[in-house]
């Protein structure tokens, strides 16, 4: 069983900057990608979007919308990854998903999903 724990989201004003953290713990052999994705507000019914994505040899690939405002990055050694969101506008409002995908210490693959972290980003 592998566990994502997410923190760092909240309120903030419109051109206001919050940093994202998702650990992952458990029987895990290899973390290969990880990412956040994020759930708008009244969208609850379509699929997730991806924001950033980042692999285990540090590739990185982005939405559109972000380029350029957001950075994702992750310490192999801890198991956890981040996002860096700066310039952050109301449409940036929404449930931030961690997903992370790897090996089990039983060698088989995972693909797990954290609870969600809202991030609000007032006008």
């Amino acid at each position: 069983q592998v566990q994502l724990k997410e923190s760092g989201g909240g309120l903030v004003q419109a051109g206001g900057s919050l940093r994202l953290s998702c650990a992952a713990s458990g029987s895990i052999f290899r973390l290969n990608a990880m990412a956040w994705y994020r759930q708008a507000p009244g969208k609850q019914g379509k699929q997730r979007e991806l924001v950033a994505r980042i692999t285990s040899t540090a590739f990185t690939n982005y939405a559109d919308s972000v380029k350029g405002r957001f950075s994702i990055s992750r310490d192999n050694a801890e198991n956890t990854v981040y996002l860096q969101m700066n310039s952050l506008t109301p449409d940036d409002t929404a449930v931030y998903y961690c997903n992370a995908q790897g090996l089990s210490s039983l060698r088989s693959s995972f693909d797990y999903w954290g609870q969600g972290t809202q991030v609000t980003v007032s006008s």
